[in-house]
């Protein structure tokens, strides 16, 4: 990554961080056991520099097994389903919080987690994770709206744009509900972790006018799409904004007026995991502030490493900066998805399948209209064709 220029309060940052946690200090202790053996990762699409799992086998001897998800949601299903077995998954706060409730991961043994010293203490035993026993933060950020200012030649600053007919067929939405309820819920001016079931079905009714302007609901794929220029508009993650302007410099970025989300992403160990230690020690790994710093370098994301995200703030230039660490002003303007009582959860999985059934439902009733016309046709012409054969036949016995 290109050297940028430094500003003041990155500096600024760098300062608060090292009196507030007491400097370097806070020395970096690796374990250096050879334990050999694998760990086997499950963690978001492009969000990790796999270049160092090399490192991570050279001084441990254990090999990184690594697949990826793209939805909370998906990842769920796949460790409750029991279909595959992974030792460290990197879920979202209200993810890690339910799965907290249903007994769904490990505690985690800290004495082989030295590096969670250099852990910011803003993200530590926060609501979704009260004890800190399960999770170690990862990265942090925060969802905005992206479009191409080479096609749309008005300032965006509203959610609104994603719900209006000019755009139709440019936009994109997140495939998981939480993400795409909660921006219809943040447009109507409500809380994104509502459980009243009339604003619910209000943005349920946004998102059901919306899709007859929708391009597709999307995920990993809204990166290529937006960089492409395949959609001129959509929402997504701050990190991956900075990294699609160096391919298409007309992306813009914006928190919308009426707000948006901000996540926090943490490591996690799923309840009978084969390897703990293994993957106590890749957690480890990942918290140590040289790893962490390469790793926001490569995927663009606030790091919780308080030394690592100190020291790329270097790095950025004003604008990237206020993307990257978003300002207090930005942030009293978020909420932090948290988990939903099993009420709420069932009625967003109800209105969830029947959003995205619409198009089937209508593609369906189409198909047996038409199978209904051909039917229909078909006995028309074996009628008459009858008629027919009975004039002929009349006609000869005459």
């Amino acid at each position: 990554m290109k050297r940028k220029t430094i500003i003041a309060s990155a500096l600024c940052l760098l300062i608060i961080a090292v009196f507030a946690h007491g400097g370097p200090a806070a020395a970096e202790t690796e374990a250096n056991t050879q334990t050999g053996g694998v760990v086997n990762v499950f963690n978001w699409g492009l969000y990790i520099d796999q270049d160092i799992f090399a490192d991570f086998e050279r001084e441990t001897g254990i090999r990184v097994n690594y697949s990826e998800f793209q939805s909370n949601e998906e990842m769920y299903s796949a460790i409750r389903m029991g279909g595959s077995n992974f030792d460290v998954v990197i879920p979202s706060d209200y993810m890690i919080a339910r799965m907290i409730e249903e007994n769904m991961l490990e505690p985690l043994d800290f004495s082989n987690i030295p590096n969670y010293s250099l852990i910011d203490e803003r993200f530590k035993n926060l609501d979704y994770d009260p004890t800190g026993r399960y999770s170690v933060a990862y990265m942090t950020g925060t969802v905005g709206l992206i479009y191409n200012s080479a096609e749309i030649d008005e300032d965006i600053t509203s959610w609104g744009a994603l719900f209006d007919s000019k755009y139709s067929g440019q936009i994109l939405m997140f495939d998981n509900p939480r993400d795409t309820f909660g921006i219809a819920l943040k447009y109507l001016g409500y809380y994104q972790n509502t459980v009243n079931e009339t604003e619910i079905r209000e943005a349920y009714d946004l998102l059901v006018g919306q899709k007859s302007i929708l391009q597709a609901y999307v995920m990993d794929q809204i990166f290529d799409k937006l960089e492409s220029g395949e959609a001129l508009l959509g929402p997504y993650y701050a990190g991956d904004y900075l990294i699609m302007t160096e391919t298409n410099p007309d992306l813009v970025f914006v928190h919308p007026d009426e707000g948006t989300n901000f996540f926090v992403d943490a490591m996690c160990i799923p309840r009978g995991a084969d390897n703990k230690l293994n993957a106590e020690l890749f957690i480890n790994f990942m918290s140590r502030t040289d790893i962490a710093l390469r790793n926001m370098e490569y995927i663009w994301y606030a790091s919780a490493n308080y030394e690592a995200a100190a020291e790329f703030a270097y790095e950025l230039d004003p604008e990237e900066y206020a993307i990257m660490f978003a300002s207090d002003d930005v942030l009293a303007n978020t909420d932090i998805f948290t988990h939903l009582p099993q009420n709420i959860l069932d009625l967003y999985d109800q209105l969830w399948i029947q959003l995205k059934g619409a198009d089937d439902d209508n593609n369906t009733l189409i198909i047996v209209i038409l199978c209904a016309v051909v039917a229909a046709a078909a006995i028309v012409i074996i009628v008459s064709r009858r008629k027919k054969r009975r004039g002929r036949k009349s006609s000869k016995e005459a």
